[in-house]
């Protein structure tokens, strides 16, 4: 008599009540109306009035097990149902998050400038502290850009990948080609493994038309390193990494987990010239790197794949670096990355300089 996913009627209302009264099972009605057992049992349950005294004047009672019938002294009427699902129906339900202009136009700005959606969630919280209206999970966020694919156009590109439409996580299992001296993930350090760990870094190459983009990505605070290699060589990998991992102190450069392309063949020259550890993700598991991989998608939002990349862009490549390095984390207490780099920086020189002394 009506759709699955629309309301009772009155006139299905109405068959329940006649059943009811015949003592139908609530599984056969369900059959008969093309409902599901589930939506007739809980009908019954919220409209079914029982006689409070000897004059039969009704109240509404909810029993905890459902009894109807003619056996149970309760009555199911269809028009005082229709009546009481109307008046539920107007009722004013909860805000929805988004409906609060104040809160949106800040979601929205944020988006613009690409923030992804934890730090939209937390700018509020850290904003406007006493103020519960300005509260909105990272997932309201992403669900509300899907849901509406005019929407989806508009603001899908703000988010960190820029996907239209939002994938599993996962990936394929394969073999590939052995690396001299290659050592697995399973084996580097436990603090390596839960970011409590300072200097243990990620490193990938943004492959582009041209010149290639080299990224490290500090584990712990998610701070972010980039230079450009003229070319995709090992040799050439190998050199932009001493040139930004020299300028740091030994304790900021400890040990640099890779993937498995080629251009970290020469990886021993790490182990060798800066003493760094090295180690290798499992292929096709850019999860177990992924503060690299997110880095990565916001480079990539700004010069896309298959776009040229010159040696003359680093000023260009600076300041993407300078913007994603400035933006919020949650994980950090809403601290900024390079904030975060910075206070670790100077816990490690108090920790030099107290071994010094004595």
């Amino acid at each position: 008599m009506g759709e699955a996913c629309s309301r009772l009627s009155e006139e299905e209302r109405q068959v329940i009540r006649i059943e009811i009264g015949n003592g139908t099972s609530i599984r056969r009605i369900g059959l008969m109306l093309g409902r599901n057992a589930s939506t007739v049992g809980r009908e019954i349950k919220r409209d079914t009035w029982f006689p409070s005294n000897e004059n039969e004047s009704c109240r509404p009672y909810r029993p905890k097990r459902l009894k109807t019938g003619p056996w149970t002294g309760g009555y199911y009427i269809a028009g005082p149902a229709q009546r009481k699902a109307g008046r539920r129906r107007a009722k004013p339900r909860k805000r929805y998050r988004l409906s609060c202009e104040r809160l949106w136009a800040r979601v929205a700005e944020w988006l613009r400038r690409g923030w992804s959606p934890l730090p939209v969630s937390g700018g509020p919280r850290v904003l406007f502290p006493d103020d519960s209206a300005m509260r909105v999970c990272p997932e309201t966020v992403c669900r509300w850009i899907h849901a509406d694919r005019h929407r989806r156009e508009r603001r899908a590109r703000c988010l960190p990948r820029g996907h239209g439409r939002r994938r599993r996580r996962g990936g394929r299992r394969t073999s590939r080609f052995p690396i001299p001296g290659r050592v697995p993930i399973p084996e580097r350090p436990p603090e390596a493994g839960d970011r409590s760990g300072f200097g243990h870094w990620e490193a990938d190459g943004v492959i582009g038309a041209g010149c290639n983009p080299h990224t490290e990505v500090e584990r712990k605070t998610r701070f972010l390193m980039a230079g450009i290699v003229p070319g995709k060589t090992a040799g050439e990998s190998v050199g932009a990494q001493l040139d930004m991992f020299s300028p740091l102190p030994a304790g900021a450069r400890v040990g640099v987990t890779h993937d498995n392309g080629t251009g970290f063949a020469r990886h021993t020259r790490l182990r060798d010239g800066p003493g760094m550890d090295t180690c290798f993700a499992d292929p096709y598991s850019g999860r177990r790197r992924g503060s690299n991989e997110n880095r990565n998608g916001m480079i990539r939002r700004h010069p896309p794949k298959r776009s040229e990349i010159r040696m003359d862009m680093a000023g260009e490549l600076r300041e993407i670096v300078d913007e994603a390095d400035n933006r919020p984390m949650r994980v950090l207490g809403y601290r900024t990355h390079a904030e975060a780099f910075a206070d670790e920086l100077l816990e490690l020189q108090d920790q030099q300089g107290c071994c010094t002394s004595k």
